[in-house]
């Protein structure tokens, strides 16, 4: 997810993460599934739930040590446990390389990893490759690789990945999937990964050598069972131009991936019809499974701490009319989201994870910062479940 400073306009900042110059020569296509409509029906979530129900817990430790609890029926319970009970069955999880004091690091993975096994959940291992925060605007090299030269980088890269998958196999809590970086869709371990340089070939070349060596890392990793499926995820969910343009090039530097991961934000991503478009056309297109790895929508528009949230005002929402920024509205948007994966040809729309669902207010996403994303949980402020947690149920869910 796009982190958003308070020193800088919340609207520019997120225009410029989410510019990917070479997506303009596909405009018209792109234009076209967002300008879209149709809305997919809120009943067609009522049928048996896709097979990918998940979410990103990544800030559940820093969250317990701040003494925040949670709660479902009135009862209190690990939250990873809460959301098993609720039909939450893949959990994702980040790792930062060198991040600050009590964020995202290999050892903490690990620990929730180790839950989440017990919870009866899958890993999704979420790799950034940077020290903090990484997404179309922001694609650090992390400081102790960063006089490496492009050569070295992947071997790093390839070093990093293959470490970080046998250290939670080893642990017992081996990863099920793992993801070549965080919504890489300009590129990574920047300046030597980033697209669009202003080069010839706008730097796809020295990309994909990355991208290749963090696939070679999680093919060659020694695990206990099955090697992880390996994700490729960029931020793309209602841009079709956006994301053909994307995977178009990685295909053709022979980037070998399973799954398609794509993030979609209604609020910045467009309506739900651009993100089905998007994806019956991409199983289409490339024969591959896909996978909604960040989603998210409001359950109010209030504030839960001193920092701005991300989303406050109702015209940032494209089907406000249909899904409004209540609880009930929220509920009635993962229904619908859950039935687009049913509409995916192939059989290749394996699901959705919603990001960090958990975080309420207590944790900043920086240091010393407050929490922008508190309206956008699967629990109110005080950590009570949301009607939305019904969802994630396995069978049939009851229309709100």
């Amino acid at each position: 997810m796009t982190s958003t400073p308070r020193t800088v306009s919340r609207r520019t900042i997120l225009g410029t993460a989410l510019a990917v110059p070479s997506a303009a020569f596909l405009a018209p296509l792109t234009a076209r599934a967002e300008t879209s409509t149709r809305h997919p029906k809120v009943t067609d979530g009522l049928r048996a739930g896709p097979r990918v129900r998940g979410a990103d817990l990544s800030f559940t430790l820093q969250l317990e040590a701040a003494g925040a609890r949670w709660r479902r029926h009135g009862r209190t319970a690990p939250v990873e446990r809460i959301m098993r009970q609720a039909g939450v069955n893949w959990m994702r999880i980040r790792v930062w390389v060198d991040p600050p004091t009590g964020y995202s690091t290999l050892q903490s993975a690990v620990s929730l990893a180790r839950r989440a096994k017990r919870a009866g959940m899958k890993v999704l291992l979420d790799l950034h490759y940077s020290d903090f925060w990484a997404d179309p605007a922001h694609q650090t090299t992390p400081a102790a690789w960063a006089a490496q030269d492009l050569h070295q980088l992947a071997r790093t890269v390839k070093r990093y990945t293959r470490h970080a998958l046998e250290t939670l196999s080893r642990a017992g809590a081996p990863a099920d999937m793992v993801q070549i970086g965080n919504e890489i869709t300009s590129g990574m371990l920047w300046p030597l990964g980033k697209l669009y340089d202003g080069s010839a070939d706008q730097n796809w070349p020295a990309f994909t050598t990355l991208l290749r060596a963090g696939v070679a890392g999680a093919r060659t990793a020694r695990v206990r069972g099955h090697r992880p499926e390996v994700m490729v995820h960029i931020d793309r969910g209602g841009d079709n131009g956006g994301s053909r343009w994307f995977y178009d090039h990685i295909l053709d530097h022979d980037v070998d991936f399973d799954v398609i991961g794509l993030s979609y934000y209604p609020f910045w991503h467009g309506p739900l019809q651009a993100l089905q478009d998007n994806l019956i056309d991409l199983a289409n297109r490339y024969d591959k499974d896909l996978i909604v790895v960040e989603t998210a929508y409001p359950w109010t528009l209030e504030n839960g701490d001193g920092l701005e949230n991300i989303l406050d005002t109702l015209d940032e929402l494209p089907d406000a009319d249909i899904w409004p920024p209540t609880p009930k509205g929220q509920l009635a948007y993962f229904t619908a989201l859950r039935g687009v994966f049913g509409k995916v040809p192939g059989g290749h729309g394996l699901g959705f994870m919603a990001w960090e669902p958990e975080w309420i207010p207590g944790v900043g996403w920086t240091p010393g910062e407050g929490n922008p994303n508190d309206n956008l949980t699967l629990f109110d402020f005080n950590g009570n479940s949301l009607p939305a947690m019904e969802a994630f149920s396995a069978g049939r869910i009851k229309s709100s």
